[in-house]
Protein backbone atom coordinates (compact mmCIF):
# COMPACT_ATOMS: atom_id res chain seq x y z
CA UNK A 1 0.00 0.00 0.00
CA UNK A 2 1.46 2.88 -1.23
CA UNK A 3 1.58 6.47 1.26
CA UNK A 4 2.70 9.89 1.25
CA UNK A 5 5.40 10.65 3.56
CA UNK A 6 4.46 13.60 6.47
CA UNK A 7 6.51 16.15 3.74
CA UNK A 8 4.18 15.21 1.13
CA UNK A 9 1.25 14.91 3.35
CA UNK A 10 1.82 18.38 4.40
CA UNK A 11 2.69 19.83 1.14
CA UNK A 12 -0.87 18.34 -0.29
CA UNK A 13 -2.30 19.52 2.86
CA UNK A 14 -1.31 23.27 1.77
CA UNK A 15 -2.42 22.87 -1.87
CA UNK A 16 -5.69 21.47 -0.89
CA UNK A 17 -6.18 24.13 1.72
CA UNK A 18 -5.71 26.63 -1.06
CA UNK A 19 -8.27 25.41 -3.68
CA UNK A 20 -10.78 24.91 -0.69
CA UNK A 21 -9.78 28.54 -0.17
CA UNK A 22 -10.49 29.96 -3.99
CA UNK A 23 -14.08 28.20 -4.52
CA UNK A 24 -16.07 30.12 -5.62
CA UNK A 25 -19.67 30.75 -3.38
CA UNK A 26 -22.00 28.52 -5.18
CA UNK A 27 -19.47 25.38 -5.08
CA UNK A 28 -18.72 26.26 -1.03
CA UNK A 29 -22.57 26.13 -0.15
CA UNK A 30 -22.93 23.17 -2.41
CA UNK A 31 -19.94 21.09 -1.37
CA UNK A 32 -20.58 22.21 1.98
CA UNK A 33 -24.70 21.01 2.17
CA UNK A 34 -23.54 17.95 0.52
CA UNK A 35 -20.35 17.40 3.68
CA UNK A 36 -23.22 18.23 6.43
CA UNK A 37 -26.12 16.01 5.13
CA UNK A 38 -22.83 13.55 5.22
CA UNK A 39 -22.50 14.18 8.60
CA UNK A 40 -25.90 13.63 9.58
CA UNK A 41 -26.20 10.20 7.78
CA UNK A 42 -23.81 9.43 10.06
CA UNK A 43 -25.25 10.58 12.91
CA UNK A 44 -28.40 8.99 11.80
CA UNK A 45 -26.63 5.54 10.90
CA UNK A 46 -24.86 5.74 15.07
CA UNK A 47 -28.49 6.46 16.50
CA UNK A 48 -30.38 3.54 15.18
CA UNK A 49 -27.45 0.99 15.70
CA UNK A 50 -26.94 1.86 19.11
CA UNK A 51 -30.52 2.53 20.27
CA UNK A 52 -31.78 -0.08 22.40
CA UNK A 53 -28.10 -1.45 23.63
CA UNK A 54 -28.51 -1.71 27.51
CA UNK A 55 -25.53 0.28 29.69
CA UNK A 56 -25.53 -2.37 32.17
CA UNK A 57 -24.62 -4.87 29.53
CA UNK A 58 -22.99 -3.60 26.66
CA UNK A 59 -21.11 -0.90 28.52
CA UNK A 60 -18.97 1.02 26.86
CA UNK A 61 -19.18 -1.13 23.63
CA UNK A 62 -21.97 0.97 23.05
CA UNK A 63 -19.88 4.40 22.82
CA UNK A 64 -17.39 2.16 20.15
CA UNK A 65 -20.59 0.85 18.09
CA UNK A 66 -21.39 4.93 17.70
CA UNK A 67 -18.26 5.52 16.81
CA UNK A 68 -17.79 2.92 14.36
CA UNK A 69 -21.55 3.99 12.70
CA UNK A 70 -20.59 7.77 12.66
CA UNK A 71 -17.44 7.24 10.71
CA UNK A 72 -19.52 7.02 7.33
CA UNK A 73 -20.23 10.65 7.11
CA UNK A 74 -16.22 11.78 7.20
CA UNK A 75 -15.94 8.54 4.83
CA UNK A 76 -18.55 9.95 2.48
CA UNK A 77 -17.33 13.37 2.85
CA UNK A 78 -13.51 12.69 2.06
CA UNK A 79 -14.02 9.87 -0.66
CA UNK A 80 -17.35 11.40 -1.85
CA UNK A 81 -15.82 14.86 -2.15
CA UNK A 82 -17.46 17.42 -0.08
CA UNK A 83 -16.88 20.95 2.32
CA UNK A 84 -16.62 20.12 5.67
CA UNK A 85 -15.82 23.16 7.86
CA UNK A 86 -14.14 21.29 10.41
CA UNK A 87 -11.84 19.96 7.90
CA UNK A 88 -11.38 23.43 6.03
CA UNK A 89 -10.14 24.46 10.19
CA UNK A 90 -6.67 22.32 9.25
CA UNK A 91 -6.47 22.40 5.75
CA UNK A 92 -7.19 26.28 4.89
CA UNK A 93 -4.52 27.45 8.11
CA UNK A 94 -1.81 25.48 6.91
CA UNK A 95 -1.91 26.96 3.80
CA UNK A 96 -2.46 30.76 5.52
CA UNK A 97 1.14 29.85 7.79
CA UNK A 98 2.34 28.60 3.89
CA UNK A 99 1.90 32.44 2.95
CA UNK A 100 -0.87 31.05 -0.14
CA UNK A 101 -4.22 32.26 1.18
CA UNK A 102 -5.31 35.11 3.17
CA UNK A 103 -6.64 34.97 6.59
CA UNK A 104 -10.06 37.01 5.23
CA UNK A 105 -10.37 34.37 2.23
CA UNK A 106 -9.97 31.82 4.90
CA UNK A 107 -12.85 33.34 6.76
CA UNK A 108 -15.41 33.97 3.91
CA UNK A 109 -14.78 29.55 3.19
CA UNK A 110 -15.49 29.50 6.90
CA UNK A 111 -18.80 31.32 6.72
CA UNK A 112 -20.14 29.60 3.36
CA UNK A 113 -19.50 26.09 4.28
CA UNK A 114 -20.90 26.73 8.31
CA UNK A 115 -24.01 28.20 6.52
CA UNK A 116 -23.96 25.03 3.89
CA UNK A 117 -22.71 22.16 6.27
CA UNK A 118 -25.67 23.73 8.82
CA UNK A 119 -28.37 23.35 6.01
CA UNK A 120 -27.25 19.91 4.98
CA UNK A 121 -27.61 19.06 8.26
CA UNK A 122 -30.85 20.00 9.01
CA UNK A 123 -31.99 18.99 5.65
CA UNK A 124 -31.42 15.66 6.94
CA UNK A 125 -32.39 16.05 10.61
CA UNK A 126 -35.71 17.08 9.10
CA UNK A 127 -36.87 14.90 6.50
CA UNK A 128 -34.92 11.40 7.01
CA UNK A 129 -34.58 11.47 10.57
CA UNK A 130 -38.36 12.99 11.57
CA UNK A 131 -40.26 12.51 8.94
CA UNK A 132 -39.41 9.36 7.47
CA UNK A 133 -40.24 7.66 10.43
CA UNK A 134 -36.46 5.91 10.89
CA UNK A 135 -36.65 6.17 14.43
CA UNK A 136 -40.40 5.20 15.10
CA UNK A 137 -39.24 1.47 14.78
CA UNK A 138 -35.67 0.11 14.56
CA UNK A 139 -35.86 -3.60 14.19
CA UNK A 140 -37.21 -5.08 17.22
CA UNK A 141 -37.52 -1.94 19.15
CA UNK A 142 -39.59 0.42 20.33
CA UNK A 143 -39.91 4.07 19.21
CA UNK A 144 -39.46 4.67 22.73
CA UNK A 145 -36.10 3.45 22.55
CA UNK A 146 -34.92 5.35 19.18
CA UNK A 147 -36.05 8.99 20.41
CA UNK A 148 -34.25 8.18 23.72
CA UNK A 149 -30.97 7.03 22.48
CA UNK A 150 -30.99 10.51 20.24
CA UNK A 151 -32.21 12.39 22.92
CA UNK A 152 -29.55 11.30 25.14
CA UNK A 153 -26.99 11.94 22.58
CA UNK A 154 -28.32 15.28 22.53
CA UNK A 155 -29.09 16.05 26.06
CA UNK A 156 -25.08 15.11 26.94
CA UNK A 157 -23.94 17.45 24.53
CA UNK A 158 -26.03 20.50 24.89
CA UNK A 159 -26.52 19.67 28.82
CA UNK A 160 -24.93 17.60 30.21
CA UNK A 161 -21.72 19.37 30.16
CA UNK A 162 -20.51 22.41 31.56
CA UNK A 163 -19.22 25.81 28.94
CA UNK A 164 -15.80 24.65 29.72
CA UNK A 165 -16.05 21.08 29.35
CA UNK A 166 -17.96 21.56 25.70
CA UNK A 167 -15.01 23.69 24.34
CA UNK A 168 -12.41 21.18 25.70
CA UNK A 169 -13.86 18.81 24.56
CA UNK A 170 -14.46 20.16 20.83
CA UNK A 171 -10.84 20.89 21.01
CA UNK A 172 -9.83 17.02 21.54
CA UNK A 173 -12.53 16.27 18.73
CA UNK A 174 -10.95 18.24 15.92
CA UNK A 175 -7.61 17.16 17.00
CA UNK A 176 -8.68 13.74 16.10
CA UNK A 177 -10.93 14.14 13.08
CA UNK A 178 -8.28 16.75 11.80
CA UNK A 179 -5.75 13.98 11.77
CA UNK A 180 -8.10 11.63 10.21
CA UNK A 181 -8.15 14.25 7.10
CA UNK A 182 -4.66 14.27 7.67
CA UNK A 183 -3.93 10.96 7.61
CA UNK A 184 -6.57 9.81 5.15
CA UNK A 185 -4.04 12.67 2.58
CA UNK A 186 -1.36 10.55 3.31
CA UNK A 187 -2.95 7.74 1.53
CA UNK A 188 -2.96 7.32 -2.24
CA UNK A 189 -5.74 4.60 -2.71
CA UNK A 190 -9.38 4.36 -1.44
CA UNK A 191 -9.18 1.53 1.13
CA UNK A 192 -6.09 3.29 2.98
CA UNK A 193 -8.15 6.25 2.84
CA UNK A 194 -11.03 4.44 4.89
CA UNK A 195 -9.11 2.62 7.06
CA UNK A 196 -6.91 5.94 8.33
CA UNK A 197 -11.23 7.67 8.87
CA UNK A 198 -12.30 5.02 10.88
CA UNK A 199 -9.91 4.89 13.99
CA UNK A 200 -9.76 8.47 14.76
CA UNK A 201 -14.00 9.43 14.47
CA UNK A 202 -14.22 5.91 16.63
CA UNK A 203 -12.44 7.69 19.08
CA UNK A 204 -13.76 11.27 19.48
CA UNK A 205 -17.56 10.13 19.47
CA UNK A 206 -16.40 7.07 22.14
CA UNK A 207 -14.80 9.65 24.37
CA UNK A 208 -17.48 11.92 24.11
CA UNK A 209 -16.13 14.85 22.52
CA UNK A 210 -18.26 17.59 20.45
CA UNK A 211 -17.82 18.01 16.55
CA UNK A 212 -19.81 21.48 15.74
CA UNK A 213 -21.06 19.63 12.09
CA UNK A 214 -22.19 16.56 13.65
CA UNK A 215 -24.36 18.53 17.11
CA UNK A 216 -26.14 20.48 13.98
CA UNK A 217 -27.40 16.93 13.33
CA UNK A 218 -27.70 15.68 16.67
CA UNK A 219 -29.50 18.92 18.70
CA UNK A 220 -32.12 20.01 15.56
CA UNK A 221 -33.08 16.62 15.47
CA UNK A 222 -34.29 16.11 18.93
CA UNK A 223 -35.62 19.36 18.77
CA UNK A 224 -38.05 18.59 15.87
CA UNK A 225 -38.83 14.89 17.38
CA UNK A 226 -39.28 16.60 20.51
CA UNK A 227 -36.85 14.28 22.91
CA UNK A 228 -35.11 14.62 25.07
CA UNK A 229 -35.67 19.02 25.99
CA UNK A 230 -32.90 20.32 23.92
CA UNK A 231 -34.08 24.36 23.52
CA UNK A 232 -32.71 26.75 20.92
CA UNK A 233 -30.99 28.67 23.61
CA UNK A 234 -28.94 24.76 24.40
CA UNK A 235 -28.36 24.35 20.77
CA UNK A 236 -26.50 27.55 20.00
CA UNK A 237 -24.38 28.26 23.03
CA UNK A 238 -23.65 24.36 22.34
CA UNK A 239 -23.34 25.23 18.40
CA UNK A 240 -20.78 28.86 19.66
CA UNK A 241 -18.82 26.43 21.81
CA UNK A 242 -17.58 24.16 20.09
CA UNK A 243 -17.11 25.75 17.06
CA UNK A 244 -14.31 27.59 18.74
CA UNK A 245 -13.09 24.51 20.11
CA UNK A 246 -12.81 22.61 16.94
CA UNK A 247 -11.41 25.64 14.85
CA UNK A 248 -8.26 25.57 17.90
CA UNK A 249 -8.12 21.64 18.06
CA UNK A 250 -7.20 21.77 14.30
CA UNK A 251 -5.73 25.76 13.72
CA UNK A 252 -2.84 24.89 16.90
CA UNK A 253 -2.67 20.90 16.92
CA UNK A 254 -2.85 20.12 13.22
CA UNK A 255 -1.86 23.01 10.85
CA UNK A 256 0.11 24.83 13.07
CA UNK A 257 1.91 22.03 14.64
CA UNK A 258 2.46 20.17 11.12
CA UNK A 259 3.40 23.49 9.43
CA UNK A 260 5.56 23.81 11.54
CA UNK A 261 7.52 20.91 11.13
CA UNK A 262 7.37 20.61 7.52
CA UNK A 263 6.42 23.38 5.77
CA UNK A 264 8.12 26.51 7.89
CA UNK A 265 11.26 27.02 6.48
CA UNK A 266 14.13 25.61 8.34
CA UNK A 267 16.19 28.46 9.78
CA UNK A 268 19.04 26.42 10.31
CA UNK A 269 22.38 27.30 8.29
CA UNK A 270 24.51 25.20 6.80
CA UNK A 271 28.10 24.28 8.10
CA UNK A 272 31.15 25.58 6.87
CA UNK A 273 33.54 22.49 5.38
CA UNK A 274 36.99 22.61 5.83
Amino acid sequence: MSYNTPAQTAEAAVAAGTSKAGLALGKALVGGFLAGAYIAFGGLLAVIVSAGLKADQWGGIITLITGLAFSLGLILVIVGGAELLTGNMALIPIAVMARKVSIGRMLLNWLWVTIGNFAGSLFVAYVFADKTGVLAKIGSTTATEGYARLGALAMGKAVGETHLEQFLRAVGCNWLVCLAVWIALASTDVAGKILAIVFPITAFVALGFDHVVANMFFLPAAMFLHTGGVTFVNMMENLGLAFLGNAVGAGIFVAGAYWYLYVKPSSAKPTERD
